[in-house]
Formats: structure tokens, C-alpha cells, sequence
């Protein structure tokens, strides 16, 4: 039997205001290991059938070393649409930001290779052509993640300061945020070690990034990300934000609600 993910999630009070206060969270057995089990030879054959990467670590760049990056699996392969798609996932996001309904902004796969290196320090909303606040990413590995493999670190409560910066993920990213994070404080949380299926959710604002891949194995991950239903499209401000606008609302203008064909309704009430 193929996995639904029809069945809830129910949140602890001390989860959803764990997730308000720092800006993230990490949640366990978020997906089954029946689930994990099924799902991971797909989301694997759609990385490997789509990576075109192939010089060695040495010769790439750092956002190249950081990751193999694959973008929407759900209109690459049928079966993986009920994953990207899971109502579970997508009430999980929405409670935790307090909205009525998600929908889907993208999913991708950040494959982090043996000998991988860090994913610079930076703030997801800086992709996002949207006039809310109201975005959360869910980072779920499938396989267990150690301080070995690259997990995720998030600056703890960094997302109240909102915009930081015109920054994409990036070498100047990594300095400048590297350099805020030093000279205010923030805690660094290390979210590991992670079993596959356990689930991190952050806020879009929240300073991020992931250590490198100390391990001799792949860190395979799974990330999708959600903003609240009813938000609207912006003026791209950043080329960022207008690559966004065009790879992931197409034919979608300023103004207009963002809820193209590539944009379904994950969760509503």
C-alpha cells in the first residue's frame, strides 16, 4: 500500500510556541519508517536521473560543494506528488504558523555528498516574491543525520530581525552572517543527530545554514516549503526574487494572488 499521510500530526503546545519563540523546531517520526521506506528509492533515482554535477568537490564552487540540488520532484515523478502533497506535512506547517491553509512554494532534494561542504548562512525569504511572513520550510532527512553528516544550525531566535540583507547563499552571505551572529549572540542550534523521517521546520526569516559532510555516506534530504494561503505576489526587488516569480508562479504578476498550477493547496481547515 502506497503511504497517504492522511492521518495527523497533533502538536504540543510547547512545540508551536518552541517554534514562535526561536524560530524553528524539530519534530520526531514525522514520516514513518513504512513511509521513509517507500518514498526514498524514488526521491533517490529522481536526484540521481536529474544531477548533471560532474567535476569533483575540488573544482566547484561553495554553494556547488554545499549540496546536489534537485527542484519540484513532485512534477518529476507521480508517485513522489503524495509526498510533497501530505496533508500531515502541510497541517504541521500551518499550525505552527498559526494560518489557515499552506500551499506550496517548492520542494527540493539537497543531497549533501561524503566530503561536502557547508551551506552558507542565509535567510530563506530572500527568494520569496510574496507579501507575507508567513513561510516555513520543512527539512526531513532520509537517512539518520549526525553532527557528521551536515546537519542543519540555525541562528536561535534571529527571525524577529526579520530582513538582515540582500543576500543570496553565497561565500559574502556566510561572512556577513557569520559576523551579525558573532557580534549579537545568537545561540547556534546544531539540529542533530536526526533520524530519517524526524523533521526540522524554520521560518523564512530565521538565519540558517548546515555544516559540512564529515561522513563517509550520502546526506540524503528532502526539503519542502509552504507560505500561507491568501498571500500575494510582489514586485521582485532582488534578481532572486525575480527568478523566483518567474520559475514559480508562472505568468503571475504583482498583485495577483500567488496561487499558479505550481502553487496547489497542501492544507486547509
Amino acid at each position: 500500500m502506497i503511504p497517504a499521510f492522511d492521518d495527523d500530526y497533533p502538536l504540543t503546545r510547547g512545540q508551536s510556541l518552541s517554534y514562535r519563540r526561536d524560530g524553528h523546531v524539530l519534530l520526531r517520526g514525522v514520516a514513518h519508517p513504512d513511509e521513509i521506506a517507500h518514498y526514498r528509492p524514488l526521491l533517490k533515482q529522481v536526484v540521481e536521473d536529474c544531477n548533471t554535477e560532474t567535476r569533483p568537490l575540488e573544482e566547484r564552487d561553495t554553494f556547488g560543494k554545499a549540496h546536489i540540488l534537485v527542484i519540484n520532484l513532485w512534477l518529476r515523478e507521480r508517485e513522489i506528488k503524495k509526498f510533497v502533497l501530505a496533508k500531515r506535512f502541510g497541517k504541521i506547517a500551518a499550525d505552527l504558523m498559526g494560518v489557515e491553509g499552506v500551499r506550496l512554494y517548492h520542494d527540493q532534494a539537497l543531497f549533501k555528498e561524503p566530503g561536502g561542504g557547508i551551506t552558507p548562512w542565509h535567510q530563506d525569504e530572500h527568494y520569496f516574491p510574496l507579501d507575507t511572513d508567513n513561510t516555513i520550510t520543512m527539512w526531513m532527512p532520509l537517512v539518520d543525520v549526525t553532527e557528521k553528516e551536515g546537519p542543519m544550525v540555525f541562528a536561535t531566535g534571529s527571525h524577529r530581525e526579520k530582513n538582515l540583507g540582500d543576500f543570496g547563499t553565497s561565500d559574502t552571505s556566510q561572512l556577513f552572517f557569520n559576523n551579525f551572529v558573532n557580534k549579537k549572540g545568537y545561540v547556534r542550534t546544531a539540529a542533530s543527530p536526526m533520524k530519517a523521517g524526524d523533521a526540522t521546520f524554520h521560518s523564512g526569516w530565521t538565519l540558517h545554514g548546515a555544516l559540512p559532510n564529515q561522513s563517509g555516506t550520502l546526506r540524503e534530504v528532502m526539503t519542502i516549503i509552504y507560505f500561507a494561503d491568501g498571500a500575494n505576489l510582489t514586485t521582485p526587488d532582488n534578481s532572486a526574487r525575480e527568478a523566483d516569480l518567474k520559475g514559480f508562479f508562472p505568468g503571475g504578476i504583482p498583485g495577483m494572488p500567488a496561487a499558479s498550477p505550481l502553487n496547489p493547496l497542501v492544507y486547509h481547515r
